[in-house]
């Protein structure tokens, strides 16, 4: 059988039903092989769409999203989004072409070390030299990319190597399941929980998952400890809970802050340092933390944990909640909780164009809770993290980590591809859509009705914020886009703008009953930005 025949139906073995990529001469042989296999292969418009696609695919469902290029270039545009799936902890599987090992006729055209490349963004980056190890090779990558912390693997098959003959055997995955916590462990960490006057919950992105939810929503109501979620922990606990205290937007003190400030013990389950640098919780060194977690935590100044117990999460919140004195009678929190409602559910100033706050009131008005929304990274993002309010895991997707533009359009299409029966919106900003506008065509083609809706400001508008709070003059920032509903309607999508008089709401309801591939295109006033992040937040006092 031919070597890419037996990585395919390795693949096949492992359960990947879908594969991400753009092709290369140096790959034909494998995608071959794949048209005559049962994955469905999803041709993007460039490499890094696939990388973002496969990421997304691993942080919804667990399993490795698997990517493929050709080498060189097509290499080298796989990069940031398998950076991506590194920071984010998206299990992700990469394959890249190469010239032939034995016999390469083209000498060094387009050939680099993507082996070396690859090593310092993946758990393990590896070239198959020999066509017998091909399914050993395989196994060990899923092992690895979704094996705890989960990341990706990279996978160099050269064109001989590919196009060889082999008898080497399919390998079979075995069962595994996460070791539960040390029984020693939990006890001291329910002494500390116990001997704390004011703890709180932490969660993170690690802990993004349906069945640490179903642990923790008794926990908190049995022990009354509130939370607060980082960006990509939003969902974890529902935001109509009373424990919950929303989530931090903001690399900076926010409202948030107000109950991180008060707590003397932070109970951080899932986190990465990556989301929400400790620094702006424990800049002075005050916090005992509680780090829990699948594993140990990543050594930091501000993040020491006093204790870590490392297992499996859901375990580790159940046999935690039977030795736990309940903490209902903390007064602290419940107030923290009326001061937030107060502050994010202000007054909406109607105006055209709207402030952020205004659309992130729409958009939330529109999707029900179960719908999801997936944000590109831009100013927006901070506003959209700070008050939208998320009642699921995994409906609110965002990269907090390595916060890369052009990574909402991809991971909105296969979130939609996943979940064909909810609305899945895009939001981005004008400069983060043109980074992937050309991907509109793969959802024309493929028939994935994703609702994009593009933030306009003519600008980038993130960095322009960051520019004036330094003081410095507006230069190089400005954009002149194109008409982005005819833009759309180019590639076959729908295409609308939002003018003065329009209800977003409404317009939103429209484009989603349309139930194919659409753009809304909405003008956005972000004058508020440095009221609000600058001066506001800059001089943040709680008076609780």
């Amino acid at each position: 059988m031919k070597t890419s025949d037996v990585l395919v139906r390795q693949l096949e073995e492992e359960g990947v039903e879908h594969i991400f990529g753009l092709p290369g001469e140096e790959n034909l042989s494998f995608l071959e092989s794949l048209r005559t296999s049962r994955i469905r292969v999803h041709i993007t418009r460039h490499e890094q769409a696939a990388a973002f696609r496969a990421a997304t695919y691993g942080r919804l469902t667990g399993k490795a999203g698997i990517c493929f290029s050709t080498l060189g270039p097509g290499a080298t545009n796989l990069v940031t989004g398998i950076a991506h799936a590194q920071l984010v902890g998206a299990p992700l599987i990469a394959i890249t072409g190469q010239k032939a090992l034995r016999d390469n006729r083209q000498a060094r055209f387009q050939l680099i070390d993507v082996v070396s490349l690859m090593s310092p963004i993946t758990k393990y980056s590896t070239s198959i030299a020999d066509s017998g190890t091909v399914p050993t090779v395989v196994r060990n990558a899923f092992k690895l990319a979704q094996a705890e912390r989960p990341g990706p693997v990279h996978i160099e098959l050269p064109e001989d190597v590919a196009e060889s003959e082999t008898d080497a055997a399919l390998q079979l995955p075995g069962a595994s399941r996460r070791p539960a916590p040390d029984v020693k462990a939990v006890a001291l960490a329910a002494g500390l929980i116990n001997g704390a006057h004011h703890p709180l919950i932490l969660l993170s992105g690690g802990a993004n998952r349906n069945l640490i939810t179903e642990e923790l929503v008794p926990f908190v109501e049995k022990t009354g400890i509130h939370v607060v979620h980082t960006q990509m922990g939003k969902g974890v606990l529902s935001d109509a809970s009373e424990y919950s205290l929303f989530s931090t937007g903001i690399h900076r003190r926010d409202y948030v802050s107000c109950g991180l400030d008060r707590a003397d013990l932070i109970i951080a389950v899932g986190y990465n340092i990556v989301e929400y640098p400790p620094y702006v919780w424990n800049k002075d060194l005050s916090k005992r933390i509680l780090n829990i977690d699948f594993t140990e935590a990543e050594a930091d100044r501000y993040y020491n944990p006093a204790l870590e117990v490392i297992g499996d999460i859901s375990t580790t919140l159940r046999q935690l909640g039977m030795h736990i004195t309940p903490k209902k009678n903390d007064e602290v929190f419940p107030a923290i909780r009326v001061f937030l409602d107060k502050k994010l559910d202000g007054p909406i100033e109607r105006k055209f164009p709207p402030a952020p706050r205004e659309v992130v009131w729409h958009v939330r008005n529109v999707l029900a809770e179960d719908d999801i929304v997936a944000l590109d990274n831009g100013i927006y993002k901070l506003w959209f993290c700070r008050l939208y309010k998320t009642y699921k895991p995994n409906t609110f997707l965002v990269d907090n980590a390595l916060a890369s533009m052009g990574a909402g359009l991809p991971s909105a299409m296969t979130a939609k591809m996943l979940n064909p029966r909810r609305n899945v919106l895009a939001v981005v900003g004008d400069g983060g859509f043109m980074m992937s506008a050309h991907e509109l065509e793969t959802a024309v083609r493929c028939n994935i009705p994703v609702v994009v809706l593009i933030l306009n400001d003519n600008a980038y508008g993130f960095i322009k914020w960051e520019q004036q709070a330094k003081g410095f003059t507006n230069f190089g920032l400005d954009l002149g886009n194109p008409d982005f509903a005819r833009f759309a309607e180019s590639f076959g999508a729908a295409g609308f703008t939002v003018r003065k008089g329009d209800d977003l709401s409404e317009v939103l309801r429209q484009v989603f009953a349309l139930n194919r591939p659409a753009v809304i295109e909405c003008p956005i006033d972000y004058s508020v930005n440095y009221a609000t992040f600058s001066e506001e937040l800059s001089n943040l006092v709680c008076e609780i």
